[in-house]
C-alpha cells in the first residue's frame, strides 16, 4: 500500500491453495523444529564470542536478545496464524508494504537463513576438529579446516578452505531433498541429543560455579564500542549491547516455524504454539548454560573461553571433566546439523514462494516428482551455504545473518500494526497482546540491536540490499505476477 503492488491476503491464501505443499506437521513437531533451529551454534560456539565482547555480563546480553525475540515472536504468531502459508516475513510484507519492500525482505532473509546455515556449519566444523584433536592427539593444520578470512594467532598457518563445514552443508541439502516429514523425524532425534548434551553440561558445570569468576562483571561497559583485539590485532566491537547483537543469533530460528505454516496441520492453533513454546524453552536453557560457563571457569575478554572453538566442551575439560567434554563435542557434532537443516528449510521455502509470485525463475518453485519438495532451489541453497561456510569465520557469518534477521523482524512488527488498521475485521486466531505497546517495542528493539552491530556488518547488509535492488529492477519487477495482473 505504501509502495504499491500490494498482494491482498485473500490472494495470497488463494495462490497457496492452488500450488501448495503437503500438510504433515503438528504442534509437537513444530516445537521440536523450533528448538532444533534455535539451539545450535549460538550457545555451543558463540558463547565464546559473547565472552570476548561482554565478559560475565553476557548474561545480560542473553536476556536483552531474548526480550527482543519474544516481542518479535508475538508479532510472528499473529501474522502466521492469519496467513498460514510459506514465506514468513516476505509474505507478510507483500500484504502490508507492497512488492518492493517484500522483495527487500525476501532478499534480506538470505542473510538470516542461508548465511546462518553457513555459520552453524562452521561451528560444527570447529567442534569436530577439536574433538578429533582431543581424542586422537592430532594437531590438524588450519589449511583445510579454516577459511582464508579466519583470524589466526601469531605463528599459526592461515586457513585456505574449511572442508568439514562445506561438506556438512551439502549433506543437509541432500536430506531436505528427500522430504519435509522425513527431515522433521530426523530433526526430533537430533533435538533430543542436543538437549541431553546441555543437561549434562549443566549437571557438571553448575556445581563448579565460583562467584569470584563473575568479577569484574561488565569489563567493556554496556554500549558498543570499537577496541583493538590483542590476539588478532584487528578492531573489534565490544560491550554488553554489542554482545546482545551477536548473541541474537542464538535465538534466530524460531521464525523458521512460520515458514512451515503451509505444511502444518491446523496452523491457526499449532503455529503460535511452535513459535512461543520453542523460544521460551530455549531462553531458560541459555541462561542456565551461560551461568555455568561463566561461573565455572570465568569469561573475561581475551581469556581462554573467549578464544575457544568449542566453548562448552572446553569448559568441561577445564574443570576436569574431559570425558564429558568429549561427549558434548560428539553431541554437538551429531546435533548441530539439525540447525543447518532448519535454516536451509526456511530459505528454500521463502525462495519457493518468491518464485511462485514470479519474482524468481519459475524453476525455483518446481517440485521433485518423487519427494514433492522444491529440489532445484534446495540444491542452489545448499551450494550457496557450502561456499560461504568454506570461506568465512563463524563470528562474521553470525553478525551478517543477524543484520538480515533484525530487518525482517522489524518489518513484521510494523506489519502487524498496519494490518490492525487496514484489515481490522479479519479473523485473527492469535492476537498480539497490548499490540500498540509491544509491537513498537519490538521494532525499536530490532533497530537498537542493529545499531550495535559492527560498522563492517552494517555495510555488508546495505551492500547486499543494493545488489538485491539491482536484481529486482532488472529482472523481478517485470516478471511479477502482481505487476502483470496474473492470477493463479
Amino acid at each position: 500500500m505504501i509502495f504499491g503492488r500490494v498482494k491482498p491476503l485473500d490472494a495470497i491464501l488463494a495462490t497457496a491453495e492452488k500450488k501448495s505443499l503437503t500438510r504433515t506437521l503438528g504442534a509437537l513437531q513444530l516445537t521440536m523444529l523450533g528448538i532444533g533451529a534455535i539451539i545450535g551454534t549460538g550457545i555451543f560456539v558463540l558463547t565464546a564470542e559473547a565472552a570476548n565482547k561482554a565478559g560475565p555480563a553476557m548474561m545480560i546480553s542473553f536476556i536483552i536478545a531474548a526480550v527482543v525475540c519474544a516481542l518479535a515472536a508475538l508479532c510472528y504468531a499473529e501474522l502466521a496464524s492469519m496467513v498460514p502459508v510459506s514465506g514468513s516475513a516476505y509474505t507478510y510484507s507483500y500484504a502490508t508494504f507492497g512488492e518492493i519492500v517484500a522483495w527487500i525482505v525476501g532478499w534480506a532473509l538470505v542473510l538470516e537463513y542461508a548465511i546462518a546455515a553457513s555459520a552453524v556449519s562452521v561451528g560444527w566444523s570447529g567442534y569436530m576438529v577439536s574433538l578429533a584433536e582431543e581424542i586422537f592427539r592430532l594437531d590438524i593444520p588450519n589449511t583445510f579446516v579454516k577459511g582464508p578470512f579466519d583470524d589466526v594467532g601469531p605463528g599459526e598457518v592461515p586457513g585456505l578452505i574449511n572442508i568439514p563445514a562445506m561438506l556438512i552443508g551439502l549433506v543437509c541439502m541432500s536430506l531436505l531433498i528427500v522430504g519435509t516429514k522425513e527431515s522433521a523425524r530426523f530433526n526430533a532425534v537430533l533435538v533430543a541429543i542436543k538437549v541431553s548434551a546441555l543437561i549434562l553440561f549443566l549437571v557438571l558445570a553448575l556445581p563448579a560455579i565460583n562467584a569470584a569468576n563473575f568479577e569484574p562483571f561488565s569489563p567493556n561497559g554496556f554500549f558498543a564500542k570499537e577496541v583493538m583485539d590483542p590476539i588478532s590485532n584487528n578492531m573489534v566491537t565490544v560491550g554488553v549491547a554489542a554482545a546482545a547483537a551477536s548473541i541474537f543469533f542464538a535465538y534466530v530460528g524460531f521464525d523458521a516455524v512460520s515458514t512451515a505454516a503451509e505444511e502444518t496441520i491446523n496452523p491457526q492453533r499449532n503455529i503460535p504454539i511452535g513459535l512461543i513454546g520453542s523460544l521460551g524453552i530455549c531462553t531458560v536453557i541459555y541462561l542456565l548454560v551461560a551461568a555455568g560457563a561463566i561461573g565455572s571457569i570465568g569469561a573475561q575478554p581475551g581469556g581462554a573461553l573467549s578464544q575457544s572453538d568449542d566453548a562448552l566442551a572446553f569448559v568441561l575439560r577445564e574443570i576436569g571433566q574431559g570425558w564429558a567434554g568429549d561427549l558434548v563435542a560428539i553431541a554437538a557434532g551429531i546435533a548441530l546439523p539439525s540447525v543447518i537443516l532448519m535454516m536451509m528449510f526456511g530459505q528454500t521455502r521463502i525462495f519457493f514462494v518468491m518464485a511462485r509470485d514470479g519474482l524468481l525463475p519459475d524453476i525455483f518453485s518446481k517440485l521433485h516428482p518423487k519427494y514433492g519438495t522444491p529440489h532445484v532451489v534446495t540444491i542452489c541453497t545448499g551450494v550457496f551455504v557450502a561456499l560461504f561456510a568454506a570461506l568465512f569465520p563463524v563470528g562474521k557469518l553470525a553478525d551478517i545473518s543477524n543484520s538480515g534477521t533484525l530487518f525482517a523482524f522489524f518489518t513484521v512488527a510494523v506489519g502487524v500494526m498496519i494490518l490492525r488498521r487496514t484489515d481490522p475485521t479479519r479473523h485473527r486466531p492469535f492476537r498480539t497482546p497490548l499490540v500498540w505497546l509491544l509491537c513498537p517495542l519490538a521494532a525499536a528493539g530490532c533497530v537498537f540491536l542493529f545499531s550495535q552491530l559492527s560498522g563492517y556488518t552494517e555495510l555488508m547488509f546495505f551492500g547486499w540490499t543494493m545488489i538485491g535492488l539491482v536484481v529486482y529492477f532488472s529482472y523481478s519487477r517485470s516478471r511479477s505476477h502482481v505487476g502483470r495482473g496474473v492470477t493463479e
